[in-house]
């Protein structure tokens, strides 16, 4: 049976020995440590093996780490001011280390002033020929009990708050230390079911947190890194696939018949035949629409792959079933090409389509509004003018929503109170999500994934240059024009620096300038600062033909689709993201000519800015560079992750665990087959700690 023990673990760390309200508050600012739980759960990021005691003479640069034995037998405090510093000499029987301290100088002063035999560690380098290790941990030799010495002293975050403090490594230790000694096994909640546990063969939950901060043996540390990643994974799914549960409960419109305007357009007037993969993504969307519960999908697909033709066959699937339909995108230049490119297919189909945004003229914006209440426009395209509250239909019942990360859960959540049922709900994204955080971030929804690009798109050519063949990549670009196609040249913007940025672009137009004659090419410039008006003029021009060039920022990432450019010219390449990379790629290669993107970078980059480029010239796949993005960058970088998504994760990573994070995934979703709500009693610790985690707001939904 289940019962509530005294909570200690929610007790203010102020009032453990050692902290006091001053501390406290250093502690919950630089690390969100406001209990004696939060402190339990700061988990160690590394630890150090001080089973083992080095010589001088075997230090070795780049060594790492080091543990040594020896006496100090001078020391004095040097400099003024800022270069104010304490200086030792370390020695063992064969050699000698300098000691610097350059903080605490004081206090260390008083530990090292009387000499004497010291046990020292830290990261000894060499500096005018000489070893020296700066503000390393030492000890007296007499307080050292060697035998009994913890062999891995664990190692926690600090920043230099904390430091100055003197609340970072074996200060912060000696807290952690005095919270085990008030801690008792009765306090520790076990959280998993047993049959998890005996399952999976995982360690008890206070064992593996008293092992994770104090192992003494690396067979334990491994069981308990173990059991806390698959503890804090299988949490995670739980919620995750409970969320997915609870749209399956919600009542939705059902698309019963695929009625004449489907049919129609599919025999007359697809422009080409569908590949495999969008076949079987209509016919998940079918299969959703059936059933009477909403649908909730994720349609992610490469720059190019055919999303929006099948985003027009659900339109034309609910338009059969008395519905109307409305697509939203996050810009007015993609909205408008939506518009544009959907109402071409149906031009010679009975279906009236509309187009709405916050451009939309007074009297335009009155007219589509009364016939959309009126329900005599089927389809309504446009930006977030959608979600206003004075946009009324007569019965929508689906939604599809381009580039999806784009928008946030509020406004998607705006578009489900347009009918008394929420509609369908179909997102779509060419960004292509890793694996690992389509298990964690977008777990909750039901995923279809086009891979294969329609036949006939001919293969981008991609091409790493260094600044020094600037010219000839200019000349090459001439040849692509000269023959009556169009270029892209993207600079990057980065907003800490939009200034620069701005005056980079700058200097970078005038210099394409020099390659390009005014008297002979006609050059378009699209950057942030220019009005929505100028703006988009200058992006028509270059669809329209009218300009060989767009110099621009990443402004033309999403939304820019003319066939006739052949060239892509990525500026400073090495300071873009490998996604990013890769979408602005998908902006050439729509035509029929052969098409390039050029990685133009500095003549020397980091090794992780020749692997993107590495990457980018090797790899097509949007999939493959996405799972790159990912492990380059990391989950709380990467565009779309969610607030509750992968990047909140403690202790697992969802690159190097993603076996682990599948295995937690599988036993979360049998566990909630067996029982939804967590309402058996083997199953009551796991609901209670779930509705008493700090985001219970995402939890009460078990109940």
């Amino acid at each position: 049976m289940f019962t509530h023990s005294r909570n200690i673990l929610l007790t203010p760390i102020e009032y453990l020995k050692g902290v006091g309200p001053t501390k406290a508050e250093l502690l919950r600012s630089e690390l969100g440590i406001s209990t004696y739980g939060d402190m339990l759960t700061n988990f160690p990021f590394r630890y150090v093996d001080r089973s083992k005691i080095a010589s001088i003479q075997h230090i070795q640069e780049d060594g790492g780490y080091v543990q040594l034995l020896g006496k100090i037998n001078f020391s004095e405090i040097v400099g003024e001011g800022r270069s104010r510093r304490l200086v030792a000499n370390f020695k063992d029987t064969s050699g000698m280390v300098e000691l610097v301290w350059f903080q605490g100088v004081n206090m260390m002063e008083k530990v090292v002033h009387d000499g004497g035999d010291f046990l020292i560690y830290g990261k000894a380098s060499r500096f005018n020929g000489y070893w020296s290790m700066t503000h390393p941990e030492l000890e007296r030799l007499e307080k050292v009990d060697l035998d009994n010495f913890p062999p891995f002293i664990p190692v926690y975050s600090a920043t230099e708050k904390l430091r100055q403090r003197w609340l970072a490594g074996r200060n912060y230790l000696k807290l952690v230390q005095t919270l085990f000694l008030q801690i008792t096994e009765n306090d520790i909640i076990e959280n998993l079911p047993l049959s998890i546990i005996h399952t999976h063969r995982l360690m008890n939950r206070f064992l593996a947190l008293k092992c994770i901060h104090f192992p003494d043996t690396n067979l334990n540390l491994q069981n308990a890194i173990h059991r806390l990643k698959f503890e804090e994974l299988f949490v995670h799914q739980i919620g995750i696939c409970k969320l997915k549960l609870n749209h399956k409960k919600e009542q939705g419109f059902r698309f019963d018949k695929v009625g004449e305007n489907f049919n129609s357009f599919y025999k007359n007037y697809l422009p080409f035949e569908l590949t495999d993969d969008q076949k079987e993504v209509l016919r998940e969307i079918r299969k959703d629409t059936q059933v009477g519960i909403q649908m909730n999908r994720l349609l992610q697909g490469d720059v190019g792959s055919g999303k929006t033709i099948v985003a027009l066959l659900c339109m034309l699937l609910a338009i059969d079933n008395d519905f109307q339909t409305c697509m939203m995108a996050p810009t007015e230049i993609l909205a408008q090409q939506h518009f544009k490119g959907i109402g071409e297919l149906l031009k010679d189909m009975p279906i009236r389509i509309a187009f709405l945004s916050g451009k939309s003229k007074a009297k335009e914006k009155r007219e589509t509004l009364t016939l959309l209440a009126a329900g005599e426009i089927q389809i309504l395209i446009g930006t977030h003018a959608l979600i206003e509250d004075t946009v009324v239909f007569k019965n929508l019942g689906l939604c599809i929503i381009d580039e999806q990360h784009r928008f946030g859960v509020a406004q998607r959540a705006q578009l489900w109170k347009k009918n008394t049922l929420a509609p369908h709900m179909l997102v779509m994204t060419a960004t292509p999500i890793p694996r690992t955080l389509a298990m964690t971030s977008y777990g909750d929804l039901d995923v279809s994934v086009i891979k294969n690009l329609p036949p006939g798109r001919k293969p981008i050519s991609t091409i790493h240059r260094p600044e020094i063949h600037r010219a000839k990549v200019m000349d090459f670009i001439r040849t692509e024009i000269d023959q009556g196609r169009q270029a892209y040249i993207v600079y990057p913007l980065i907003d800490e620096s939009e200034k620069l940025d701005y005056e980079n672009l700058k200097a970078g137009f005038e210099q394409v300038k020099q390659y390009f004659p005014s008297s002979k090419y006609n050059i378009a410039m699209v950057h942030g600062k220019q009005t929505v008006v100028e703006r988009e003029t200058n992006m028509q021009n270059f669809v329209e033909g009218k300009a060989h060039i767009m110099v621009a920022t990443t402004v033309i990432e999403v939304g820019v689709n003319v066939p006739n450019a052949s060239v892509m010219l990525i500026e400073s390449a090495e300071r873009f993201g490998l996604s990013q990379l890769h979408q602005l790629r998908g902006r050439v290669g729509r035509g029929a000519d052969k098409s390039y993107c050029i990685l133009l970078t500095t003549d020397k980059i980091t090794p992780t800015g020749k692997m993107r480029m590495h990457t980018m010239v090797t790899e097509s796949s949007g999939f493959a560079i996405a799972e790159k993005d990912l492990e380059l960058r990391g989950p709380g970088e990467i565009d779309g992750t969610r607030q509750s998504g992968a990047a909140d994760l403690k202790i697992a990573d969802i690159i190097k665990d993603v076996e682990l994070m599948e295995l937690t995934r599988e036993a979360a979703i049998k566990l909630l087959q067996s029982d939804q709500d967590l309402l058996l009693p083997e199953h009551t610790a796991l609901r209670h700690f779930l509705l008493n985690r700090k985001d219970k707001e995402v939890w009460s939904k078990i109940s």
